[in-house]
């Protein structure tokens, strides 16, 4: 798996503030859903942004451990080694990420200073980045986990060191980048409980923080605006190499893999029916405020 950025960069020359995006998908595969569309949205806010692809890996058969964190360490190191070309102001750079693209950000905030990079190129530039956006994040590897998260992260036998490690409302400290939280009450995918845990955390250690919990909406809503409900999400690039790999798993061609493997792994939505429709409608209604609210507590 390779990863790699994508840029929305305005013409104009700035310094522009930087938004890294980081879709979810349980670490098995970055979600168009949550990277185009955002990014858009940060860039109509101002910002020049990149959204990042990190290593996933859709079969499961083998953790993944601490790789995605370097490949955003790396991008963060990149975008910065080059502010001059991507006219950007290096020492306001955000990430935000959704769900275990959340749990990639958060890891970030807290673990930035242990990651080394080995090209001489990026090792001295550093990897912190100076805020972060928490959308419906999986935090705890605790009795509240998105279990699937860690289970792709870690590999379902983990020792607990390890999961202490990526636990990561244990890690916060006075230095934690300031970080904005949100996600619904009605999370049934990641318990709302991993907002509080780390904004708890934030609370205890001194972090600057915010924190909005909305009553009603399930979980991967996004930006949830009429695109969302739509189902317009915009290139769907995050995809590619999962795309490809399904179809080297379909003609035979990885071993000790069955073809039907990935059979159903990129089935369109059904139609919704209208009652649910309608609930959707609801909960967008109330959710699709935190890009504004988000953009305007970064800005202060």
């Amino acid at each position: 798996f390779v990863p790699f950025l994508v840029p929305y960069l305005h013409d104009s020359p700035g310094p522009w503030p930087v938004m890294l995006v980081i879709p979810g998908g349980g670490y098995c595969f970055v979600s168009p859903t949550e990277g185009e569309p955002v990014a858009k949205r940060f860039y109509d806010e101002g910002y020049n942004a990149f959204v990042l692809t990190y290593t996933v890996n859709p079969l499961g058969n083998a953790p993944l451990g601490l790789q995605p964190l370097q490949d955003i360490a790396r991008a963060v190191r990149l975008i910065r080694s080059r502010a001059g070309e991507f006219c950007i102001d290096p020492g306001r750079l955000a990430v935000c990420g959704f769900s275990a693209g959340g749990h990639l950000a958060a890891s970030l905030c807290v673990h930035h200073g242990d990651v080394e990079d080995k090209d001489p190129r990026y090792r001295e530039i550093s990897a912190r980045p100076d805020a972060a956006v928490l959308s419906y994040p999986v935090i705890t590897s605790g009795a509240l986990a998105h279990r699937g998260s860690f289970d792709a992260l870690l590999g379902p036998d983990a020792c607990q060191q390890e999961l202490d490690y990526m636990s990561l409302e244990n890690h916060v400290t006075a230095h934690t980048p300031p970080c904005f939280l949100w996600q619904t009450m009605e999370d049934g995918a990641v318990p709302v409980e991993n907002s509080y845990l780390f904004a708890g955390a934030c609370q205890a250690k001194g972090a600057p923080y915010a924190h909005h919990v909305f009553t009603r909406g399930q979980h991967g809503l996004s930006l949830a605006d009429e695109s969302w409900l739509a189902g317009e999400f915009g290139e769907p690039y995050t995809m590619a190499q999962s795309a490809a790999l399904r179809d080297q798993v379909q003609a035979g061609q990885v071993p000790g893999v069955a073809p039907e493997a990935m059979d159903g792994y990129f089935a369109p939505p059904g139609e919704a029916d209208p009652a649910y429709r309608a609930k959707l409608e609801r909960d967008c209604a109330q959710v699709r405020v935190w890009p504004q609210l988000a953009a305007a507590w970064l800005a202060e």
